[in-house]
């Protein structure tokens, strides 16, 4: 489970896709829909990394 009262570099390194705010900031972020979002997680994981260098490709 997400404990909001930890939000350090851990947390800000992984995409929570069942938390709709984070599915919103990563999304502005990445400047992606929500959908597209949610798939590359699907594909690659859940790593913020990981997630943008996908997208970059």
């Amino acid at each position: 489970m997400d404990d909001k009262q930890k939000n350090g570099s851990a947390d800000r390194a992984r995409i929570n896709i069942n938390e709709g705010y984070e599915v919103d900031y990563w999304s502005n972020k990445f400047g992606v829909s929500k959908d597209k979002l949610k798939a590359v997680v699907q594909t690659v994981g859940t790593s913020a990394r990981a997630v943008e260098d996908y997208l970059k490709k």
